[in-house]
């Protein structure tokens, strides 16, 4: 614990929503959800016109639209907020050395180490001036919390949100802390919350009253320990400037589950290929690939293989999470999949056994798709479903025919072009715009952008040669 408030927590206010908000003019003051919009799609962010219907993060999509049907329902641009995100996290590496990022939207900031900060009132003064300087650069506001330690300061952004700053005192831990809910405190969660709860204990100053002894009984000597002392305000964490990543993964949660063995196979292939990407934009390697699969009864299964040494190779992690997938059971159907990469190193070893592996698999595949050609010929293609993805959400699929059907018609044609809802277009004439909804062969677009006034909406054929996918625009900057 420090003597002066010289920890600082920002958070940005509802980030993603905020975003889609501060780019598209008409949703300003509108209830916007933004995650995976397929009926097994969840809730990345809500605004706070959202949050007043009951809708929150992490929940179905299905739920927030019966509760909220009005609202604005967008895919994530991750491309975008990533791009404002490296915008705040500057600014906060001009305060100090020492920023610790803990997602796209969140941060800790040592103040006293980069010179800017050594009391309250600096400290105060330093974080209403962080707080203007985001809204000029972005158009977006973030809360602000201000302590002696990591726990307060997130704490007190926490109580600041939205679009405020609070300043924790040193002294004055034990009484803020004290009527406010276990759930509060890091490492509290819904079933340690029950727990507690179920034992008369509902606030952190009961907490206190419990004792350590009393927690440790309950929870466990480390779980306790850790628990009383942050009752107690107590927390001498450092702020760390660089945070290892741990993992990369990726995957996607299909809206009719898989059953037909080469497709999942195919799925597998496609994340693995998606997963190595990632690695290799973080600049990483890894020794274990862990694939994970969701069954249709929810029951989720990870299988790992570690490797002889790191890698990168996109080859090399396919076939290990193909050998992974052959020892687990999809008869029954699969929800969701996902490949991912641990024990991460900066570097990559030539692993030649695992490279004979892929060799030996990819004759194996060629073999493979010369006997689906065969199956195909004979009229019976595999069946295939609609996917959505933990990211931008849409990865679909198109229905195969049944055995003996003659194939359908649309199959020799062109693919249907996709509009998601949110997803930026341009038009030839009439400029850069945003999807509003699509379907019947019609997409709907409402040409704005950022600082302009609510745009006009138009409808065009799905195929309309004029209209093509764009890159986001900035939030601030010359209208385009």
């Amino acid at each position: 614990m420090r003597a002066a408030p010289t920890i600082l927590h920002l958070d940005m206010d509802a980030f993603y929503a905020s975003v889609e908000q501060a780019s598209k003019p008409s949703l300003r003051g509108k209830a916007v959800i933004v995650g995976g919009l397929g009926p097994r799609g969840v809730v990345a962010t809500a605004s706070y016109e959202a949050r007043r219907f009951g809708v929150h993060s992490a929940m179905p999509t299905a739920q927030a639209r019966r509760l909220c049907p009005n609202g604005a329902y967008l895919i994530p641009r991750f491309t975008l907020y990533r791009q404002v995100s490296d915008v705040v996290m500057a600014m906060l590496r001009e305060l100090s050395p020492l920023v610790e990022p803990l997602s796209l939207d969140e941060a800790f900031v040592d103040l006293e180490a980069g010179g800017v900060a050594f009391d309250s009132g600096s400290a105060r003064a330093t974080g209403e001036r962080l707080r203007a300087d985001i809204r000029a650069a972005t158009g977006l506001s973030g809360s602000v919390g201000l302590a002696g330690s990591k726990m307060l300061a997130k704490v007190a952004s926490e109580e600041a949100k939205p679009a405020g700053l609070l300043l924790i005192e040193p002294g004055t831990e034990r009484e803020l802390l004290a009527p406010m809910s276990v759930r509060t405190l890091p490492g509290v969660g819904p079933a340690t919350g029950e727990h507690l709860r179920r034992a008369g204990i509902t606030t952190v100053g009961e907490l206190v009253e419990a004792g350590e002894d009393e927690l440790v009984r309950m929870v466990g000597r480390a779980h306790g320990t850790g628990l009383y002392r942050m009752a107690l305000g107590l927390d001498d964490r450092p702020v760390v400037a660089e945070r290892d990543a741990k993992s990369v993964s990726v995957e996607d949660t299909f809206d009719v589950d898989l059953h037909d063995r080469v497709r999942i196979r195919g799925e597998v292939q496609r994340l693995a290929d998606r997963c190595v990407q990632r690695l290799r934009g973080s600049g990483h390697s890894g020794r274990t690939i862990v694939l994970k699969v969701r069954r249709y009864d929810f029951s989720t299964l990870t299988r790992s293989e570690t490797l002889r040494g790191p890698t990168d190779d996109a080859a090399v992690v396919r076939e290990a999470a193909a050998r992974l997938l052959e020892a687990v059971d999809t008869t029954g159907g699969v929800r969701l999949l996902g490949v991912g990469v641990t024990g991460l190193a900066d570097y990559t070893q030539e692993d030649l056994f695992a490279q004979s592996l892929a060799a030996e698999a990819a004759v194996a595949d060629a073999g493979v798709a010369e006997a689906g050609a065969a199956d195909e010929e004979g009229g019976t293609p595999a069946a295939g479903g609609t996917a959505g993805g933990a990211e931008p959400q849409a990865a679909d699929g198109s229905a195969g025919a049944q055995e003996g059907a003659e194939p359908p018609v649309r199959a020799q044609e062109a693919p249907e072009r996709r509009w998601a809802a949110g997803s930026d277009v341009r038009h030839v004439l009439y400029g850069p715009g945003w999807v509003q909804g699509s379907g019947v062969g019609r997409v709907t677009v409402r040409f704005e952008q950022p600082g302009s006034e609510p745009g006009r909406v138009r409808t065009f054929r799905v195929d309309d040669p004029d209209l093509e996918p764009a890159d986001p625009l900035p939030l601030v900057g010359e209208a385009v």
